[in-house]
């Protein structure tokens, strides 16, 4: 067969999907001219397969396409896609032997173009740009690859039909087959892009700056460098190997065993692997470049420095007075945005925002109901919940508990508040409505409310606003609500005393409280909120911060009663009282999970690369880094506790893969918290308006702006903004240049050369 049918409708679009879906293919409605899936938030299809259910449920509005996505949730599928009307098939297809031509699944596009599909045994890759031509000022693309979070349109879409093979069975190539394929369509590459560091090397910062003073007198190390400088030897100390030579040499990336991942003609480094760091991929390198990313991890500065002690660039004469610094600057390439010294590893991936059992089960039908579905907000409400209903009921042999100060950022109609609805509803149903808490009132109201019911679950909006109140009160009101929060966490395996009021017997004590907190604000809002004394005093370091990034498409809402096995599973846990008492005076007596000796081993290690930050961050004297870290090992224990209960409530274990998510989770959200809070956490108001300034650019087209924009959006006086970018540029964070529009010529700013900014990656949709 060449594409999939099933029983109730040869050819039809969802009997296709689910010939797909039998074949271990991850199949998706699609709207066929924007060639991208039909369903709200589909990235979360990268992970699981669909069912069946929601098959028949998508298809039966009538979508006009359907699609396969690519990557390990299809097999490690990937197709190699010619466009252009499939000008180059017939060329790259004589490349390729005829046994292995004749095994592949092919299918036309509804442009003419061809689709080459096929699993692999290994896995692989993002998207990759193979063959590409100059046509006057643009770049088109020839010949691409979509593999990990990529997909394709397919047959039997209008348009699209296959010619050979089976779609819905692609065959299964080894590493070096697909490798034969890939060679082959790289050697009809036409264009290499201008390499990193050529605009700098040929004077100046971009294309018609100016060259600083001073550099026209002397040939610079790194122009040197790209003329004479041994780049092989850089690649191949820094463990890369050369697997082909000629005049169009191949190279394959450390820790790879075959096939190759870059390529080296006529000095210029092009790297096609997505796993090449630090290089990214579709990028072509100069070899300063090279050598400044490999021998001196990006540090274009040290780098020029180090070459010039080598014998690189002409020396100056020594009296000559010149200054150095402008001839540096310009050795550093034109890149996106100065980053802040803390590296930034992007917001959560979306394979980690998913725990088997009970809290996907929330999340899912979250996902399913929400008018805009927000997997971000679903998780981190679904997580919550969770932590809440298994608060004074387990605990690991640590004694550490499941009591989580959750925050969720996302702008103003992102779905913030839909999850907080869907807690609300299983709460009420299970008889838990009185354990809610809305609004932190004052550091007495949270005791108060904790004194009654020991465990409670606060939900709140714009916790940004409670932060600022913090900042600015001028009583000790809100001063108690951040004392109240912190001493809360760390009472959870203990007995907090409630504060004796005036005239008045001691209240008693609360007996190990499991306060749980889910707030949402506005990211930016929330970050300008926290102050230095927030950052280490612990309460930042407490946090689970996931941004959810820019709003998804949205779906029309259902009414849908709550699945009975989530009920079933919330009413367990609120019946489920392991001590001693009756209910309305329990001592609870929490259940220890155990840990199996694999996970017990990655806790000791995760414990230990904690250390190594902490370590490091005290030799700088890092107070906020030493802070954050210093809470790692505590956050991946009650993170795993969470994992263990969610998947298996009944007889409950703490295994390796609870361990492994838990440590990748915390260690990725941690380095993000601290990136964030680099660039934005002020230490004083006028820090804060540097930092205003550098975001303003970081967003803006090119990250520069003329300086009566820049001007008009600090909303400062033109005295105050002198001293700001005087501030700046000395700092290295901005630079002045000149621009020009039609008749004129203008001063303007833009961003210091850094390293770019991580996460920004291309888009993995389909395109023929």
């Amino acid at each position: 067969m060449n594409c999939p049918s099933d029983k109730h409708g040869s050819g039809t679009l969802h009997g296709a999907a689910a010939g797909y879906l039998a074949g271990g293919l991850c199949a998706l409605p699609a709207i066929r001219a924007e060639k991208r899936p039909s369903v709200g938030q589909w990235k979360r299809y990268r992970e699981r397969l669909p069912t069946g259910d929601e098959l028949r449920a998508w298809f039966a509005n009538g979508p006009d396409a359907v699609c396969i996505v690519c990557g390990a949730v299809s097999g490690h599928a990937e197709i190699i896609d010619f466009d252009v009307g499939g000008e180059l098939f017939d060329a790259w297809a004589k490349r390729i032997a005829p046994e292995l031509l004749a095994r592949l699944a092919v299918e036309t596009t509804q442009r003419g173009g061809r689709h080459v599909f096929y699993r692999c045994e290994a896995p692989v890759c993002g998207n990759m740009k193979l063959a590409q031509r100059r046509a006057g000022d643009k770049t088109v693309t020839l010949i691409e690859t979509r593999g990990e979070g990529g997909l394709f349109l397919c047959a039997p879409t209008a348009g699209y039909e296959v010619v050979q093979g089976d779609l819905g069975a692609p065959p299964v190539l080894t590493e070096a087959e697909r490798n034969t394929l890939l060679t082959a369509a790289w050697e009809l590459n036409e264009y290499v892009p201008e390499p990193v560091g050529e605009l700098w090397s040929s004077g100046g910062g971009q294309a018609g700056t100016p060259v600083p003073r001073g550099a026209a007198e002397a040939e610079r190390p790194g122009d040197d460098f790209n003329r004479r400088g041994d780049v092989r030897a850089t690649l191949e100390k820094a463990g890369w190997a050369r697997v082909r030579e000629g005049e169009n040499e191949y190279w394959r990336r450390p820790g790879k065993t075959s096939g190759w991942s870059a390529t080296l003609k006529d000095r210029v480094f092009y790297v096609f692997s997505a796993n090449a760091a630090p290089f990214e991929a579709n990028r072509a390198y100069s070899p300063f470049s090279v050598y400044t990313l490999l021998a001196h991890d990006g540090d274009f500065e040290r780098a020029a420095g180090e070459l010039r002690r080598e014998g690189y660039g002409e020396a100056r004469p020594a009296d000559s007075g010149a200054d150095i610094s402008a001839i540096v600057e310009a050795c550093r390439p034109p890149v996106a945005a100065r980053a802040p010294d803390v590296p930034d590893p992007g917001p959560m991936p979306d394979s980690l925002l998913r725990m088997p059992g009970f809290v996907g089960e929330v999340m899912d039908y979250c996902l399913a109901t929400a008018p805009y579905p927000n997997p971000v907000m679903a998780f981190a409400g679904a997580l919550s919940l969770q932590a809440f209903l298994a608060g004074r009921k387990v605990r690991d042999s640590g004694d550490n508990r499941t009591n989580l100060y959750l925050l969720g950022l996302a702008h103003s109609a992102a779905g913030k508040d839909w999850p907080r609805k869907v807690n609300t509803r299983i709460m009420h149903q299970v008889g838990l409505a009185n354990c809610l808490g809305e609004r932190f009132a004052s550091g007495e109201g949270i005791q108060d409310a904790l004194l009654q019911t020991p465990g409670m679950l606060f939900q709140t909006d714009e916790i940004d606003g409670m932060l600022q109140s913090i900042n600015k009160a001028k009583d000790a009101r809100y001063e108690a609500v951040m004392s109240t929060l912190l001493t809360m966490f760390s009472s959870s395996s203990s007995v907090f005393p409630v504060r004796r009021k005036a005239g008045k017997e001691a209240p008693g004590v609360i007996n190990q409280p499991n306060l749980v907190v889910f707030g949402t604000a506005i990211p930016n809002h929330y970050y300008e909120a926290l102050s230095e004394r927030m950052l280490t005093n612990g309460f930042f370091a407490r946090m689970i911060i996931l941004e959810a990034g820019p709003r998804g498409t949205g779906q029309e809402p259902v009414i849908s009663d709550l699945p009975p096995t989530v009920l079933a599973t919330a009413k367990w846990w609120a019946d489920f009282r392991p001590g001693t008492g009756n209910l309305e005076n329990w001592n609870p007596v929490p259940v220890v999970i155990d840990h199996t000796d694999e996970a017990k081993r990655l806790l000791i290690e995760t414990r230990e690369r904690a250390e190594a930050e902490y370590t490091a961050a005290e030799g700088k004297g890092d107070s906020v880094g030493t802070t954050v870290w210093g809470r790692v090992s505590e956050q991946v224990r009650k993170l795993a506790l969470l994992y263990a209960v969610s998947e298996n409530r009944l007889a409950p274990s703490i295994g390796l893969a609870a361990v492994e998510w838990a440590s990748a989770f915390v260690m990725h959200q941690t380095r993000r918290m601290l990136f964030m809070a680099a660039g934005h956490v002020a230490e004083n108001p006028f820090h804060a308006e540097c930092l205003k300034a550098v975001e303003k650019l970081r967003n803006a087209p090119g990250n520069e702006l003329p300086h009566s924009v820049l001007l008009k959006r600090m909303k400062m006086d033109t005295k105050a903004f002198a001293a700001l970018i005087d501030t700046l540029c000395e700092q290295g964070d901005v630079e002045v240049f000149t621009g020009s529009t039609p008749g004129r010529t203008m001063r303007a700013y833009r961003l210091a050369c850094g390293v770019k900014e991580a996460g920004e990656t291309s888009p993995g949709g389909e395109r023929s």
